[in-house]
């Protein structure tokens, strides 16, 4: 028999980067909102309009929503992994951590997904290749930060396991993703937000009372962006990547994202451009490539 590749799905490579150029720029979206709106009542707005979105694109196509408690209850595990607990403590930690560095620590999840594959679901191939494309994105990592970075942080601290934490929750979210092949990925995308916003909107109301903020103009410009085009497009394109290249492949748009995250926040933040940042870019999009070559198959 002889070894075959698989094709290389470079339209698929092509939605990669775009979900990685979407979710990369909510970070300084992010940033800019929760100067004047509490982490809670961002996520709980977002959520909201996105689940409205999906909702009406779902009845647009003509699809309908799982009857079976089920689905319900696995799109509310969902829920939970990818937006009810990992933007919100990504959206509360961005308020003492910069945007770039915040892109760059929650760009780790293929790391957890790597290793939770490995040692726990066993889904996919975790094969020495990939082992090598997930250490050379944490190297890139390690060199877009700096090795100093963790050594004062102060009262950071907290912040960076919350951003940390929420890659954790986003490496479960790609693994825990892959159930809902049966489902229509509007479906499973207008779900989460609709249990997200169940779930959130009743803790803003009741915790930070949002009718007593004054957000800015700009703030306001910056959620609804982040509602329609980083949460509602980027779902329906997340649960079809899922699908079609893995948690793994998915989870790789992290360091993409990353990338992204730190360029957005040098050139439209001001923050300061390193040596250390062009090679960790590069060693991030590299990591990304190897991480999603095409596994041989014997036919």
């Amino acid at each position: 028999m002889k070894n075959k590749k698989m094709p290389i799905q470079y339209g698929e490579i092509g939605l990669l980067a775009l979900l990685a150029l979407l979710w990369g720029s909510s970070y300084f979206l992010t940033k800019i909102a929760v100067e004047t709106i509490p982490p809670i009542t961002l996520i709980a707005v977002r959520v909201s309009i996105a689940a409205l979105f999906l909702s009406a694109v779902v009845l647009w196509r003509r699809e309908t929503f799982p009857s079976d408690l089920k689905s319900w209850r696995m799109l509310f595990v969902q829920a939970l992994f990818n937006s009810i607990g990992a933007w919100t403590v990504l959206a509360w930690g961005q308020q003492f951590v910069d945007s770039g560095l915040a892109s760059v620590l929650n760009s780790t999840s293929p790391i957890f997904v790597f290793f939770i594959t490995l040692f726990i679901t066993r889904h996919e191939s975790a094969n020495v290749t990939k082992l090598f494309g997930a250490c050379l994105g944490v190297a890139g990592v390690v060199g877009i930060v700096g090795i100093d970075v963790f050594q004062d942080m102060g009262g950071q601290g907290l912040a960076l396991g919350a951003v940390l934490f929420g890659a954790l929750l986003y490496a479960c979210a790609a693994i825990y993703g892959r159930r809902f092949a049966y489902l229509p990925s509007t479906v499973t995308a207008a779900g989460t937000m609709i249990w997200a916003s169940v779930c959130l909107v009743p803790i803003s109301l009741y915790f930070e009372k949002p009718w007593t903020i004054m957000p800015t103009f700009t703030a306001l410009i910056a959620t609804a962006i982040l509602s329609v085009f980083c949460t509602a497009f980027a779902l329906l394109l997340y649960f079809r990547l899922v699908r079609t290249l893995g948690s793994m492949g998915v989870a790789s748009q992290s360091y993409l994202r990353a990338g992204v995250g730190v360029l957005l926040g040098v050139f439209v933040l001001g923050e300061q451009m390193t040596i250390n940042l062009a090679f960790g870019l590069m060693a991030v999009i590299l990591g990304v490539a190897v991480i999603n070559l095409p596994v041989r198959t014997n036919r």
